[in-house]
């Protein structure tokens, strides 16, 4: 399985509408590859380089169907219906995507990755990014990453 976001290739610039001082957009994701027994799929987003918490978690959502695009700009909330279902779980602190938001113009990596699961998951709305790996423990089919780096002004 593969991974790419038509906004930015892996180890490149993400562009400042997906960051928490642009418009916090969620960028599209395309899947290559997905495996055929791929029940849902569930997607994190951690910043790599966070001085206080490396891989501090910005996103993470669960049961999306099998799809082979996950559409950008996803909407806010526990639970979504359109432009695709999915559920979203505390990232950020939030239910929702929340961008990159490094201080001082510093330079942070955020990587983006995309799990093949053999089930749908049952969990809370309030579920963090611990909570869904373990959920996902001997479920996932198939993973793949991006990552995207991000620096204010520069995106």
């Amino acid at each position: 399985m593969k991974i790419t976001a038509n906004q930015f290739e892996t180890g490149e610039w993400m562009p400042d509408s997906f960051s928490g001082y642009g418009e916090n957009k969620s960028p599209e994701i395309i899947i290559e590859g997905l495996p055929k027994e791929t029940v849902s799929i569930a997607i994190t987003m951690d910043d790599l380089d966070h001085p206080i918490k490396p891989g501090f978690n910005h996103w993470i959502a669960w049961n999306i169907e099998p799809v082979c695009r996950i559409p950008g700009n996803l909407p806010k909330g526990a639970m979504i219906d359109e432009p695709i279902y999915a559920e979203q779980g505390l990232g950020y602190g939030r239910h929702c995507y929340k961008g990159p938001k490094p201080p001082f113009k510093r330079i942070h990596r955020y990587v983006i990755t995309v799990y093949a699961l053999d089930k749908k998951l049952r969990l809370g709305k309030n579920s963090r990014k611990k909570d869904l790996i373990k959920a996902i423990e001997n479920h996932v089919l198939d993973e793949s990453e991006i990552i995207g780096k991000y620096q204010r002004g520069r995106g």
